[in-house]
């Protein structure tokens, strides 16, 4: 728990310098209200906010296989035409978000526009690393954007977003993957733990760019 609560403290404080952070809604939440919220987040999804605190992330671009339901979760959002900003933070990766929001198009039925009134949106913001919560959960939903996010770590990250978890945490892995227990670093057995997801009869993907590297 002491390490959750370090990385709550510091996750917290890298949004608070972020002005349009992920709690824009609520400007009078507390620094206890950040690590609530953190803390119950990374209980039930370990393996995505940790990315967020991390320097790098093994995701190669050039391996999108992309399908606009595989092992979706159930927060989804209410269309398909999904709203979005970028924080002024972030404009200097303009061109690798839209080109990456491009890409997730091309292969989806989901389209993006700029936001005007909508309640629930995406809002890209700049980051020590590449995040995002995994479906929607409703208001402003950040995107992290860190300087090394590639455009393939934003198309991963914004897949995240549309609720999509890591391939290999789909409830089928184990007839087509085998995970080596006994090789993962320790306190990274979660990372590593089944979804709930549901994978509508769609074939396991190694190439999924929502897979682990290997």
């Amino acid at each position: 728990m002491l390490h959750l609560i370090l990385a709550a403290l510091l996750l917290a404080q890298s949004a608070k310098d972020v002005a349009s952070g992920p709690l824009r809604e609520d400007s009078d939440a507390t620094t206890e209200d950040w690590i609530t919220r953190v803390l119950n987040y990374m209980e039930s999804n370990p393996e995505t906010l940790e990315e967020l605190m991390t320097e790098d992330y093994a995701v190669t671009e050039g391996d999108i296989m992309l399908s606009s339901d595989r092992n979706a979760v159930d927060s989804v959002w209410p269309s398909t035409r999904i709203p979005f900003t970028i924080s002024p933070e972030s404009e200097s990766r303009t061109w690798s978000i839209l080109s990456a929001m491009a890409m997730v198009s091309r292969h989806t039925c989901v389209s993006f526009h700029r936001r005007t009134s909508e309640t629930n949106y995406l809002t890209f913001v700049l980051s020590k690393g590449c995040a995002s919560f995994v479906g929607c959960i409703g208001g402003e939903q950040p995107v992290f954007v860190g300087p090394q996010c590639t455009r393939g770590n934003i198309v991963h990250e914004i897949l995240h977003a549309l609720g999509f978890d890591h391939e290999h945490t789909r409830s089928d892995r184990d007839q087509y993957v085998t995970v080596l227990h006994r090789n993962i670093m320790e306190g990274k057995e979660r990372n590593f733990q089944k979804a709930k997801g549901q994978t509508f009869g769609l074939e396991y993907n190694a190439a999924s760019i929502m897979h682990y590297g290997g």
